[in-house]
């Protein structure tokens, strides 16, 4: 954790996050030194409704999914505030990405590869790792949701050169507000330098077929190839 903060420091200077972590696993245990994939799931729902993409993607990895740290409900979670769909508020964000950071230090090392997949809300979750600290991860999904824009992190033309970036958008998507998932879809092609797999489906918000297949031969090549 950057400066030595821990988690209980982030809970206690952060008082709208809950205190704990709570996860679901699969696959190698988490202590593995097997590439450790995390599940972030959609705003409004909880670990339990993404754990089970696991078991559609490559074995030999440790799977987990975070519970969002904010509680909005009984069994409903988000991973910042917002002012609007996909548009979290900068100070929330911020404090999350510090809680994750506390929580992936005992799972981190040099060695170990550490894939991100987000989908609607967990999307810009990821998205916004991604654009603070990419250097900590193999490569990134941001899947049916966009990137944290004007959200108090750096943006910039190639800022991701290199990077392995996974991206999926629903043409009938009614969810996610248009314009940024347009905007979404040009800083990832055509703006961020990474090295990108962007698909668009038919469809609306839910993961197709089509791009789980896609999303399998993605994990395998980061997986093996770096």
């Amino acid at each position: 954790m950057p400066n030595g903060i821990t988690l209980d420091d982030v809970v206690q200077r952060y008082p709208c996050i809950v205190t704990g972590v709570v996860t679901a696993t699969a696959g190698e245990s988490l202590d593995s030194n097997a590439p450790l994939v995390i599940l972030f799931h959609g705003r409004g729902t909880n670990e339990q409704e993404i754990i089970g993409l696991s078991g559609e993607l490559p074995n030999g990895n440790s799977y987990v999914a975070l519970r969002g740290p904010i509680e909005l409900a009984p069994g409903n979670y988000a991973w910042f505030q917002n002012r609007g769909i996909g548009r979290p508020i900068a100070e929330s964000l911020r404090e999350t990405l510090d809680w994750f950071y506390s929580w992936l230090e005992p799972y981190a090392n040099s060695n170990r590869k550490i894939i991100l997949i987000g989908f609607s809300g967990g999307a810009a979750f990821v998205g916004g790792l991604t654009l603070d600290r990419s250097e900590l991860f193999a490569g990134s999904a941001v899947l049916y949701g966009t990137f944290p824009f004007e959200a108090g992190l750096e943006v910039s033309m190639g800022g991701l050169n290199g990077y392995g970036l996974f991206h999926a958008q629903g043409d009938n998507d009614e969810v996610m507000p248009r314009d940024l998932m347009e905007r979404t879809w040009r800083y990832v092609t055509q703006e961020s330098g990474a090295s990108v797999t962007a698909l668009r489906s038919q469809g609306g918000h839910s993961i197709t077929s089509e791009v789980v297949a896609a999303l399998v031969s993605w994990i395998m090549n980061l997986t093996e190839n770096q």
